[in-house]
């Protein structure tokens, strides 16, 4: 439905609210949700294994389905704030450098003002510590170690953007380690369990960091041209092109290695031929798709970075329900 037929009133909202979608940044809004479902359902199925609460449906029907869509919810909303907080403050400090490498940013398009982009970063931020601070000390602390990482990414002095290691660390230390620990400690303490990180966790969390890691350098692939134009010394830059695909397709093909191997050798608690069929499957996917790609091309390479964070949002439906599966 387009917005001609909708109440000259509402229009104006309307298309406000759909810059505000483009200015969070949809795959990181996607990716953060998904890994926030995904952690409360691998830490839902080791609470029903560690009560012993029978198998399959017997042990469904006793989850208290209202208050754990509540305590979803509550780690949530503030994750979505915190993440809008992140993208919106790097785009702040990137205006420049969008209007040559992303021009159809709200920003750089000046779909949003200056002032529009600070009120929305300040307000989200505070909504993110506020709500966070609500839901325990757990989910708290990761929402604060995500803003904190977030903000020296992107804000002088430090700007951790500028340096290849610091900005890769920031992203899959964020992605990895922060998101996949905190978050299933958070729900662990809600829901209950044994109070130490399962072996599962330490999979994926293992996982999300070689995958964040290779997000992390290949994002700046497309973004050449911007990056050398303001001096953003990258790897794309240092090593070029060619090395930092290669460099990142290698990466996540050890990631699902990893789980594949793992899940063979039943060093984790996951249905073994569902975790090794389906990794084994995204796995051709993307050296079917790799081959297709045309670096000298901005928009092939673009679209394949897009993939590649498909392949994450998958991670955090199949590795779950990998989980689920051995209830």
């Amino acid at each position: 439905m387009g917005l001609n037929v909708l109440p000259k009133y509402f229009q104006p909202w309307i298309q406000w609210l759909q810059t505000l979608w483009k200015f969070s940044r949809p795959h990181t809004i996607i990716g953060t949700s998904l890994s926030v479902l995904g952690l409360a359902a691998i830490a839902l199925a080791a609470s029903l294994q560690a009560k012993g609460s029978g198998s399959g449906l017997a042990s469904i029907a006793q989850i208290p389905w209202p208050q754990t869509i509540g305590l979803i919810l509550s780690a949530l909303i503030p994750s979505l704030c915190a993440n809008v907080y992140i993208v919106g403050l790097n785009q702040l400090k990137d205006v420049e450098i969008d209007r040559v490498n992303k021009p159809g940013l709200p920003l750089a398009s000046g779909d949003f003002s200056r002032t529009e982009g600070v009120a929305i970063v300040i307000a989200t931020g505070i909504l993110a510590l506020v709500l966070s601070a609500m839901g325990g000390q757990f989910l708290f602390l990761t929402v604060l170690a995500s803003i904190g990482i977030g903000t020296a990414y992107s804000l002088p002095p430090l700007r951790l953007k500028r340096f290849p290691f610091w900005a890769a660390l920031c992203i899959f230390g964020v992605r990895g380690l922060v998101v996949n620990l905190g978050f299933f400690l958070h729900f662990q303490e809600h829901l209950g369990g044994s109070g130490a990180i399962p072996l599962q966790v330490w999979a994926l969390t293992a996982f999300v960091i070689l995958f964040a890691f290779a997000i992390a350098i290949f994002k700046d692939i497309p973004d050449a041209k911007g990056d050398r134009l303001f001096q953003i010394g990258t790897l794309a830059l240092r090593l070029g092109i060619p090395a930092v695909f290669n460099l990142a397709l290698w990466v996540l093909t050890g990631g699902y290695l990893l789980l594949i191997a793992a899940a063979a050798l039943g060093s984790i608690p996951v249905q073994p031929l569902f975790s090794i069929a389906t990794h084994l499957g995204l796995l051709v996917w993307l050296w079917l798709r790799s081959s297709r790609v045309d670096l000298e091309d901005n928009r092939s390479i673009s679209q394949f970075y897009q993939f590649i964070w498909k392949l994450f949002f998958l991670e955090y439906l199949l590795f779950p329900l990998a989980c689920l599966l051995t209830i």
